[in-house]
């Protein structure tokens, strides 16, 4: 390929962001030019969205509008991801293309709260009766009345757990969900058939999912009472530890630590436990894979969830609530910058042959 085409591909499949800035090098992550740990434990996740969003703190969202979950697969993620399907022909979302930014925020804030709704109610399942509006209206963030509407009566620190968490986990770059959202949008979709795509690419368990996979980790350590001992025999023998090694970050990354200081400043039961396995395996994988290796969000969202009374199967669920300011945030984006994603793909495959070539002709 020529030089000059070369340079126009790579142009081509680059995509220019205001929303959040992660420096692998300082390992520091900015919402909109604020270092997360300004923001984590200090703003609500509230307020945080507004920020990601459009860059206003006085952005808040709104309360959930009563809508019923449509129907209950058993699977949070599934029941989440078909609901917001069906958000476009019930509430008349129009297409992207055929509104303008201000109508796009406004639906972006009903459909994020509505999926945090949504999660709540598939969480809480049939079996119980459902929280009565009074009682969710007097919660008095996010955060809390999507606990309220879990479990009626939430402990304030669980609350001040997730609502951490929603804000360490709202946004990172184009991780995959977020992509998946910012590619729907650039095709003029409504905001509800973007956020719904992007629910579906947590559906695997390397995005959203690996804390649920920490979890068993340190359960196995608190039970063998030496963590560093049960640590090197398990990656000796040949598992993968998860929660350590990040692609992108060559130290720790940024929002580990955030939520590391949150753990500590509510005594987080495990908390101790966690400190000692983290040292364990970052001491043994630096050993074999060099000083670059480091704790990731993943390892401390399990810790801070579980301490939340978060089941484990819910974890990449919890993590669409919290990336809902990021998708939202790149949706808009999107809308306003236009255009279309869509990166070229290089040919690796055979070269021209002829028909007659081909085996069975």
């Amino acid at each position: 390929m020529p030089r000059h085409q070369e340079g126009e591909t790579a142009a081509q499949a680059t995509l220019e962001t205001r929303i959040a800035q992660a420096d692998p090098i300082s390992s520091v992550l900015r919402y909109r030019g604020v270092d997360i740990n300004e923001l984590v434990g200090h703003v609500s996740f509230d307020r945080v969205w507004g920020l990601l969003v459009c860059d206003d703190l006085q952005t808040n969202l709104p309360p959930a509008e009563p809508h019923p979950l449509p129907a209950r697969t058993g699977s949070l993620r599934a029941d989440v991801q078909s609901a917001l399907a069906t958000l476009a022909p019930v509430w008349g979302f129009r297409p992207l293309h055929d509104i303008d930014a201000e109508q796009a925020l406004e639906n972006l804030a009903r459909a994020s709260v509505l999926t945090l709704s949504f999660v709540a109610q598939s969480a809480r399942g049939p079996e119980l009766p459902v929280v009565p509006q009074r009682v969710i209206d007097r919660a008095e963030s996010v955060a809390q009345r999507f606990l309220v509407r879990w479990r009626g009566e939430p402990d304030p620190a669980h609350v001040k757990a997730l609502d951490a968490y929603f804000v360490a986990a709202a946004e990172h770059g184009l991780s995959p969900s977020t992509l998946t959202a910012r590619v729907v949008a650039s095709t003029g979709a409504d905001v509800a058939a973007c956020m719904s795509a992007a629910v579906g690419a947590l559906s695997g368990p390397l995005h959203g999912g690996a804390p649920s996979r920490v979890l068993p980790v340190l359960e196995a350590a608190e039970r063998s009472q030496d963590p560093s001992m049960y640590i090197t025999q398990l990656l000796a023998s040949g598992q993968r530890l998860m929660g350590f090694e990040h692609r992108f970050y060559r130290t720790e990354d940024p929002r580990a630590g955030a939520i590391r200081r949150i753990c500590q400043q509510l005594g987080v039961p495990r908390y101790e436990l966690a400190c000692a396995v983290e040292t364990a395996a970052l001491e043994v994988l630096r050993a074999h894979h060099g000083p670059e290796v480091s704790t990731t969000l993943d390892y401390w969202a399990a810790v801070i969830l579980d301490f939340a009374q978060v089941p484990p199967e819910a974890f990449s669920s919890l993590f669409a609530c919290a990336r809902t300011a990021g998708w939202s945030a790149h949706i808009l984006e999107q809308k306003q910058t236009g255009g279309s994603v869509h990166p070229p793909a290089r040919y690796g495959g055979l070269p021209p042959r002829a028909l007659h070539e081909l085996p069975g002709v």
